[in-house]
C-alpha cells in the first residue's frame, strides 16, 4: 500500500498529461455536429485522408527497415573498431543527429538537393527529385540511422568474443555464427529499433511541413494540421481528432505485432 501511495504523483501526472487528452480525442472523434456518430472516422477512410494515412504507413515502414539495416551495419563497424576516438565520435554525432529534425533539417536538404540545391546543380538532377516519396525517405533516414546506431550499439557490445570463438571451434562459418548465435541475441534490440524508427517517422511533422511535402506526398500529420487550421468539410470539424485516433490505432497494431515477436525472441535466449 505504501508503494502505491508513492506512485500516486506519477499516476496523477500520467492521467493529466495523457489520460485527459486521450479521452478528449476519442470523444471528439465520435462526435459529429454535436451528436455521437462514426461520420468522422468514415471520412478518414476515403479520399485524400485514406491516401495520406497509407502514404504515412508506407513511408514509415520503408524508413524503419532501411534505417534499421543501415544503422546496424554502421553500429557494428563502430563497435568492432579498435579506435576509441572513432567510436566516441560516431556515438556523439549519432546523439546529435538523432535529434536533428524539423525546419533546420528541411532547410539543409532543400539547400543541398532542392530544385536550386548545390548538389542538384552540380549533378544536374531533375527538378523535384527531393520532393518525392524516396526523397522524403532519404531526409527521414538522416535522423533514423543515427537513432538506430544508439539503440543497437549496446546490444552489439553484448556479443561476447568467446561466442564467436566457440562457434568457430565447432566448425561454424561466419554466416552460421550470425544466423544461429548473434541474430537471436540481437533480435529484441532489432525489433525494438524498427518499432522506434517507425514511430518516429510516422509521427514526424515539422520536417515534411517545412519541405512542403503535402503538395506532392500527403501525410496524415499534415492532414491533421490542415484540419486543425480549419481546412475541413462543414459538419466534420473533428476530423483531425479522428485522424489522430487512426494514428493511435496504427501504432497499437504495430505494437500488437511487435510484442509477441519480442517475447518469442526473448525465449530464444533462455
Amino acid at each position: 500500500m505504501t508503494r502505491m501511495l508513492g506512485a500516486l504523483p506519477l499516476l496523477a501526472f500520467v492521467a493529466l498529461a495523457f489520460g485527459i487528452p486521450a479521452v478528449a480525442m476519442v470523444a471528439g472523434a465520435f462526435t459529429v455536429e454535436g451528436s455521437p456518430g462514426f461520420g468522422n472516422l468514415a471520412l478518414t477512410m476515403r479520399g485524400g485522408y485514406l491516401l495520406a494515412l497509407g502514404n504515412s504507413v508506407k513511408l514509415s515502414a520503408v524508413v524503419a527497415v532501411l534505417g534499421a539495416v543501415l544503422g546496424t551495419f554502421l553500429a557494428q563497424a563502430v563497435v568492432t573498431s579498435r579506435s576509441r576516438a572513432l567510436r566516441e565520435a560516431v556515438l556523439t554525432a549519432s546523439g546529435v543527429l538523432a535529434n536533428f529534425g524539423g525546419v533546420p533539417l528541411a532547410f539543409f536538404w532543400v539547400a543541398t538537393l532542392g530544385n536550386s540545391g548545390v548538389i542538384s546543380h552540380l549533378l544536374g538532377l531533375p527538378s523535384g527529385t527531393l520532393f518525392t516519396f524516396w526523397g522524403l525517405a532519404l531526409v527521414y533516414l538522416y535522423f533514423s540511422v543515427p537513432l538506430m546506431v544508439l539503440v543497437i550499439a549496446p546490444a552489439l557490445d553484448g556479443l561476447r568474443p568467446q561466442w564467436r570463438e566457440a562457434a568457430a571451434n565447432n566448425g561454424a562459418t561466419s554466416w552460421q555464427y550470425w544466423r544461429y548465435v548473434a541474430l537471436p541475441v540481437l533480435t529484441p534490440g532489432l525489433l525494438g529499433g524498427v518499432v522506434l524508427l517507425f514511430g518516429a517517422a510516422f509521427a514526424a511533422y515539422a520536417t515534411a511541413s517545412a519541405m512542403g511535402a503535402g503538395t506532392v506526398l500527403p501525410l496524415v500529420t499534415l492532414k491533421i494540421a490542415a484540419a486543425l487550421s480549419g481546412d475541413v468539410q462543414t459538419g466534420f470539424e473533428n476530423v483531425g481528432l479522428a485522424l489522430s485516433l487512426d494514428m493511435v490505432l496504427v501504432a497499437a497494431l504495430v505494437m500488437a505485432v511487435y510484442l509477441p515477436l519480442q517475447r518469442r525472441s526473448t525465449r530464444w535466449l533462455q
